[in-house]
């Protein structure tokens, strides 16, 4: 189980739908499949990826991560991997 769940993300504009092909429950590290910011379960992935890879024990820190990426992060960044490498490069200044 990942350090948040669905109900403790801050943002409400998420849409919680699975398409055919889709996994809720996809697990791996973040890659270059894109990430799409208005996915509830894309989202609850990839903030609990990169809470695990950075063994994040603070549901703050979780829930900044999710705060940069609907507010901070560059839109013309779509890739997991790319996202996740803006992060670490801007964390600390955010």
């Amino acid at each position: 189980m990942g350090l948040i769940t669905k109900n403790e993300l801050v943002y409400t504009d998420y849409s919680w739908t699975v398409l055919n092909g889709d996994n809720p429950k996809i697990t791996g590290a973040p890659d270059s499949t894109l990430l799409n910011r208005n996915e509830g379960y894309e989202m609850l992935y990839f903030v609990n990826a990169f809470s695990e890879i950075h063994n994040f024990k603070n549901k703050v820190s979780a829930l900044k991560a999710e705060r940069l990426i609907k507010e901070k992060v560059p839109a013309n960044i779509h890739s997991q991997e790319n996202i996740k490498l803006w992060l670490e490069q801007n964390w600390s200044e955010n």
